[in-house]
C-alpha cells in the first residue's frame, strides 16, 4: 500500500510543469498583436491628421474695383526754391538796419546802412586832387602854347638867318617838353577821376539795398557791429521768394533707380497731414550723401506756395509715384501667383460650387498690399490668399487636451 501511494502522489505533481511550458510560449505573441494594434493606431491618427492638414479651409477675399497706386517713399525737408544771402561789400560799423526777419520787402529795397565816414573823406580828398590836377593842367597847356609860338618866331629868325642854330633847337626841345607834360596831366587826371568813381562806388555800398523782393527770413547782424571784409564777406540777412518752395528728399540707392525726371511726387507735412501738395521731379543730383553707410541720392521738385502755408526747415513724408491705376480691378497681391516681373500671372478663384480655379491673368500697377488686374477676374469674386493655419497641437500630444490616446498595456 506504501508503494502504490508513491506512485500516485508523483502522478499528480507533474502535470504542473507543463502549464507553466504553455503560459509562456503564448506570451510573445500577445505582446506583439498588442504592439501592432497600438502602432496601426498610431499611423491612422496622423494619416487622419495629415488629410485634414492637406484639406485646410483657403483663405479667400473678394476682387473689387478701386485705385491703386506704387510709389517710392522717402523723407524730405523744405526750403525756399530762390534766396540770396545779403553781405557787406566795405568795412565799417553797422549803422542801422531797416527791416525786420518776417518783413515783406520790394527790390531795391534800403534794408541797411554802415558808417560812410571813412569813405566819404576818401572821396572828397580825390575829387581835391583832381581839382589840384586840372589847375595844372592849365598852367601847363598855357606854357606848351607859349613853347609853341616861341618854337615858330624862332623857325622864322631860322629861315632869315637871323639866329642861332643852338636857339632854334632850344626852342623846339621847350615845345615838345611842354606838350608831354600837358599829356603827363591829362593822364594823372584821368587816373584820378577813375579812383574817385572806385571811390564814389565804394561810399555806395554803405547803403545795402535789397537784391530781389521777397521776404526777410533771417537776420545775423546786428545794429552797431563792426564788420570785417577783408577776412571775409560777413552776411546781414537772407532774403527768400517765399511764393514757390523745393523739397529737398532724400532717396536710399535701392529706390533711385525708379525715379524718373518729370515724375509725379506729393507729399504730407506732419502739422496737417491730410493736406497732400503736389509737384514734379525736377533734379536727381548726381552725388549722394553718405551716412552712416547708407547712400542716399537728393531729388528736388518744387511746390507753390501762394498763400506761405510751407515754412522753411519743415519736415515732409514724399512719395514719389511710379505708377498708378484708378477705377480698375484689385485684388491683395499675396493672391497672384507669378515669376519674375511678367504681366502674366495666374490666380486661385473660388467658383459658385466651392471648388478651386487657377486661371490666368494679366496684372498693372501693384504695391506691397494691392495688385491690379486688368484681364481674368471681374469684381465680387473670391480668390484665395492663402490657407488657414493647422489646428494646434500641445506638448503632451497631437491633439489639444490630451495624449494620441495609445492603449497603456501592462503586463
Amino acid at each position: 500500500m506504501a508503494e502504490s501511494a508513491n506512485p500516485s502522489s508523483t502522478d499528480k505533481a507533474r502535470p504542473a510543469p507543463v502549464k507553466r511550458r504553455r503560459r509562456s510560449r503564448w506570451r510573445p505573441l500577445l505582446i506583439a498583436i498588442v504592439l501592432l494594434a497600438a502602432g496601426g493606431g498610431a499611423l491612422g491618427y496622423f494619416r487622419t491628421a495629415s488629410d485634414a492638414e492637406a484639406q485646410a479651409e483657403p483663405v479667400t477675399a473678394l476682387a473689387v474695383r478701386g485705385d491703386i497706386e506704387d510709389a517710392v517713399s522717402a523723407l524730405g525737408n523744405i526750403q525756399p526754391r530762390d534766396y540770396v544771402d545779403v553781405g557787406a561789400q566795405v568795412s565799417g560799423q553797422l549803422k542801422q538796419i531797416h527791416v525786420v526777419v518776417g518783413q515783406d520787402v520790394p527790390n531795391n529795397f534800403l534794408l541797411a546802412e554802415i558808417d560812410p565816414v571813412v569813405l566819404v573823406a576818401r572821396v572828397e580828398g580825390g575829387r581835391a586832387q583832381l581839382a589840384s590836377l586840372k589847375a595844372q593842367l592849365v598852367d601847363r597847356q598855357a606854357q606848351a602854347t607859349l613853347a609853341g609860338l616861341v618854337f615858330e618866331r624862332q623857325g622864322k629868325l631860322r629861315r632869315d638867318k637871323a639866329t642861332s642854330e643852338e636857339a632854334y633847337e632850344s626852342a623846339d626841345a621847350a615845345a615838345r617838353s611842354a606838350a608831354a607834360q600837358v599829356d603827363m596831366l591829362k593822364a594823372q587826371i584821368s587816373q584820378v577821376e577813375s579812383t574817385i568813381r572806385g571811390d564814389e562806388a565804394t561810399l555806395g555800398y554803405t547803403k545795402i539795398y535789397a537784391p530781389m523782393a521777397g521776404t526777410v527770413v533771417s537776420l545775423t547782424a546786428r545794429k552797431g557791429q563792426t564788420l570785417n571784409t577783408n577776412q571775409q564777406a560777413p552776411i546781414i540777412l537772407r532774403i527768400a521768394d517765399l511764393s514757390t518752395m523745393t523739397i529737398w528728399t532724400q532717396v536710399s540707392e535701392a529706390d533711385v533707380s525708379r525715379l524718373k525726371l518729370g515724375m509725379k511726387a506729393y507729399f504730407n507735412t506732419l502739422g496737417t497731414p491730410q493736406r497732400r501738395w503736389t509737384g514734379r521731379l525736377r533734379q536727381i543730383m548726381p552725388t549722394p550723401e553718405v551716412v552712416n553707410n547708407v547712400v542716399l541720392y537728393t531729388a528736388l521738385f518744387d511746390v507753390a506756395n501762394p498763400k506761405q502755408e510751407l515754412m522753411t526747415q519743415m519736415t515732409a513724408q514724399v512719395y514719389f509715384v511710379v505708377g498708378e491705376a484708378h477705377d480698375v480691378v484689385t485684388v491683395p497681391f499675396s493672391a497672384v501667383k507669378r515669376s519674375g516681373r511678367e504681366r502674366k500671372a495666374t490666380v486661385d478663384v473660388v467658383g459658385e460650387d466651392g471648388a478651386i480655379e487657377t486661371r490666368p491673368v494679366e496684372v498693372g500697377v501693384t504695391n506691397r498690399v494691392l495688385a491690379e488686374i486688368r484681364s481674368g477676374i471681374t469684381p465680387g469674386e473670391r480668390v484665395v490668399i492663402g490657407n488657414r493655419a493647422a489646428e494646434p497641437r500641445t506638448a503632451q500630444g497631437n491633439r489639444p487636451g490630451g495624449s494620441p490616446g495609445l492603449p497603456r498595456m501592462r503586463f
